[in-house]
């Protein structure tokens, strides 16, 4: 049974046709820290569209620019230029990259849509489980764990986040996400708990 999550199984799969892209990108001159770095350019604009009270510009916004986040690391691996910082700084900018669309869906929603107190809750969720499931990850396999599980990866996380702003079903997407990561988390933390108690045995 295959346990990774579902970005992780989508870029097996999109690998014959991420692969072209890359290497496209590569004779152009980008490196693979550029992506990531124009990738969080885009994030950040994306925010700032979705401010400012335009929720369809920022959905194409995403959805043109998302795939740098599966590239950077597929121009790495083809070309030869992976490195321990390349891995540390394309998780750093994806952390920055949901801290400012979901800053962007805030304001959008307290400024041009007059939610309350109940939806900043529900969007402070949502961020806090994204991040919780990034950490669980990132910390397990700093102790050398396997731990690519789970119900709602990134990938995941931002299409939930599009659909949620062009429907305008932003409040039970929000709930969603932030519930399916939390969910996400526990599913890591047994795992973990389960390989670490293999291991001690």
């Amino acid at each position: 049974m295959d346990n990774t999550g579902l970005s992780d199984r989508l870029r097996r799969l999109t690998h014959p046709l991420l692969l072209p892209m890359a290497r496209f990108l590569g004779r152009l001159g980008f490196t693979p820290n550029m992506l990531s770095l124009i990738g969080m350019g885009a994030y950040v604009l994306a925010a700032f569209v979705l401010a400012a009270g335009h929720p369809l510009l920022c959905a194409a916004i995403l959805i043109i620019f998302g795939p740098l986040d599966v590239l950077d690391g597929t121009l790495a691996r083809d070309s030869g230029q992976e490195s321990d910082y390349g891995a540390f700084l394309d998780a750093t900018l994806d952390r920055y990259e949901e801290f400012f669309i979901y800053a962007g869906l805030l304001y959008y929603m307290l400024n041009g849509l007059g939610k309350g107190p109940l939806s900043a809750l529900l969007v402070l969720s949502a961020l806090s489980g994204s991040f919780f499931v990034s950490y669980t990850r990132a910390k397990a396999e700093a102790l050398g764990f396997e731990c690519s599980v789970g119900i709602l990866t990134r990938f995941e996380r931002i299409v939930l986040f599009i659909l949620a702003i062009v429907t305008g079903w932003i409040d039970p997407l929000l709930a969603v996400i932030a519930l399916l990561s939390f969910v996400t988390t526990f599913q890591r933390m047994a795992v973990v708990a389960k390989q670490a108690r293999k291991h001690e045995g």
